[in-house]
């Protein structure tokens, strides 16, 4: 195979010149690891970070390089990547751009739906993976297109943490997606995307439902009756989180899930 350099411009318009096609990829995202793997790419993929948990059987031998927000440069520097992935809000700007004086790294921004699927295509051009990537966009907007959800939307708030109780705003990946699957964001109006809410904001947001995400808090039964307190009349439910927050491959599942959620 021809390995040629090439020039690509990432998300945030940032020119680097990458090896085309890679043939040492390092992924800094979960989610975009398990795209990864999931265009073909198994044998390109050189490192991944600790969260990076999909695909189960695949991923163990593979080499972790620390984790998302404090990923051992040294380490990616030896790996001879001649492309990494990083995302703009799963890590940290500094890093990244310190990685990025000694390897090319691409650096993606997903904050919706339509730029989680734009971001598919991306990867499949600079990977040399454009049909896989292509099918893949197209199964997910399918389904999607399908999935029918209840009208009025229910007003809900999506918990990512507690000890502070923390939420997100309107600009998030997981607030549309929640959209998709039919609740409305009460807190969509915060400006920040991870916005710390108090006891007094939970009582007085007049939610319907609360969902109770399983990472990056793993929240559990036993974190129900806390909720319940506060918001009595509200539905609690834990959820799992990987459908909200995993842009990629994942999606091709969360149609589906969030069609159980409307039964």
């Amino acid at each position: 195979m021809n390995h040629r350099k090439q020039i690509v411009t990432d998300t945030i318009n940032r020119q680097i010149e990458i090896g085309f096609p890679p043939q040492r990829i390092v992924s800094l995202v979960p989610s975009i690891t398990e795209l990864l793997f999931d265009l073909g790419l198994e044998k390109e993929i050189v490192g991944i970070t600790k969260f990076c948990v999909h695909p189960a059987e695949k991923i163990k031998t593979v080499q972790k390089i620390g984790g998302t927000k404090d990923f051992n440069i040294e380490k990616i520097i030896e790996l001879q990547p001649d492309l990494v992935i990083a995302d703009k809000t799963e890590n940290k700007k500094d890093a990244v751009l310190k990685l990025a004086e000694k390897v090319p790294v691409f650096v993606t921004e997903v904050y919706d739906f339509a730029s989680a699927l734009r971001m598919i295509t991306q990867i499949g051009v600079i990977t040399n993976k454009q049909t896989q990537a292509t099918s893949l966009h197209n199964t997910i907007q399918l389904q999607f297109n399908e999935l029918m959800v209840k009208k009025p939307y229910k007003k809900a708030i999506y918990m990512i943490w507690r000890k502070p109780y923390m939420t997100i705003n309107g600009n998030t990946f997981i607030n549309a997606m929640m959209e998709k699957a039919g609740f409305e964001n009460v807190f969509a109006g915060k400006p920040d995307n991870y916005p710390v809410i108090t006891e007094d904001d939970i009582k007085n947001s007049k939610a319907e439902i609360v969902l109770l995400s399983s990472e990056p808090c793993h929240f559990t039964r036993k974190h129900i009756p806390e909720f319940q307190s506060m918001l009595p009349t509200a539905e609690i439910r834990l959820v799992n989180g990987e459908m909200f927050t995993w842009y990629g491959s994942r999606m091709r599942l969360a149609a589906e899930y969030f069609s159980s959620l409307q039964e």
